[in-house]
């Protein structure tokens, strides 16, 4: 997408952070409607108080949703469906960093899953259902450098040994052990992270073979950039070491508007680029936003398990079937 007037934009977990940052650019270049979705509509209505101040621009709409809370994701959609217009970028930001110990949704998943993947999810296949898509939509969901398996503390799993260790192959059955956390999964706050943002490629891999041509999915990390409200609930090293020393440290962090950037040009990708995973080099954290190509992001069996897994969690739904 190059020409953004008359466009519009919907963004997760806009009420801070990337999110936020990411609003505001997007009415900074000339997008014609942004709506901005936050846990409560006190929070929604304060982060659109505070882009129209910031950007001189009355483009931002509001809505309430919660990750955590199924019901409200749906509700969400269905609002969406009462409006007029469709939307042109679909930026699924919303997520958080994880907790020490294990945390669950009332719907039974893991705190981190739920936020980051099965919500959007089911967002994102309802806004199919009821056409509300734009023919060359952009989607991108928030990936990380976690996700590669070479940043200290955040080891992502290997589904195939743990599927076979304890399911007897059974991907799908390991994926939704881990998507729940329940044994013999075992929860590790780093690894639990890394290996839902491999989910999340994994997730737009599937995905872009499903979508009509003209439609594109990506995940793309928005680098390290320690200043954003997702890191609330992380473990107190993660949250009072490790990160604020990154600041300190050349090349081991960046802004907000530098990761939100990252979002935003992802946007801007031709129709031949889909289903890929973006993030820093190899071993870094922030530069130049790369196609990352590692072994275990190529595993088509493990991502139409990931698939049938989320598909299953959110409540059965599936990728929408148009008579």
């Amino acid at each position: 997408m190059t020409d953004t007037a008359g466009s519009t934009a919907l963004v997760t977990g806009a009420n801070s952070g990337l999110g936020l940052e990411a609003a505001a650019q997007l009415a900074e270049q000339g997008y014609d409607r942004v709506i901005i979705t936050a846990r409560t509509n006190q929070k929604a209505e304060a982060a659109r108080d505070a882009l129209q101040t910031r950007t001189g621009r009355d483009v931002f709409e509001t809505i309430t949703l919660d990750n955590d809370k199924l019901d409200t994701v749906a509700a969400a959609a269905a609002t969406l469906a009462s409006r007029a217009g469709k939307i042109d970028f679909l930026l699924l930001n919303a997520g958080i960093a994880p907790t020490k110990e294990v945390t669950k949704t009332n719907d039974g998943v893991e705190a981190t899953v739920a936020a980051t993947l099965i919500g959007h999810h089911l967002l994102t296949m309802r806004l199919l259902e009821e056409g509300l898509l734009a023919s060359d939509a952009r989607i991108v969901i928030a990936g990380s450098e976690a996700a590669r398996g070479d940043v200290p503390t955040f080891n992502p799993i290997d589904v195939d040994e743990f599927a076979a260790a304890n399911f007897d192959g059974d991907l799908e059955a390991a994926i939704e052990a881990q998507i729940r956390m329940d044994p013999p999964a075992k929860y590790h706050p780093g690894n639990t992270y890394a290996t839902v943002k491999v989910f999340a490629a994994w997730w737009a891999a599937e995905l872009a073979r499903k979508l009509p041509e003209g439609m594109t999915v990506n995940a793309v990390s928005p680098g390290s950039t320690p200043d954003t409200n997702a890191i609330r609930n992380a473990p107190f090293f993660m949250r009072r070491v490790m990160l604020p020393i990154f600041k300190f440290i050349p090349g081991m962090s960046h802004s907000l508007g530098d990761g939100a950037g990252r979002y935003l040009e992802a946007a801007r990708f031709g129709p031949e680029v889909t289903g890929k995973f973006f993030a820093s080099k190899p071993k870094k954290m922030t530069g130049p936003l790369v196609e990352i190509d590692m072994d275990h992001f190529d595993n088509p069996q493990g991502q139409r398990a990931l698939w049938n897994a989320t598909s299953k969690v959110a409540g059965g739904v599936d990728y929408p079937v148009h008579n």
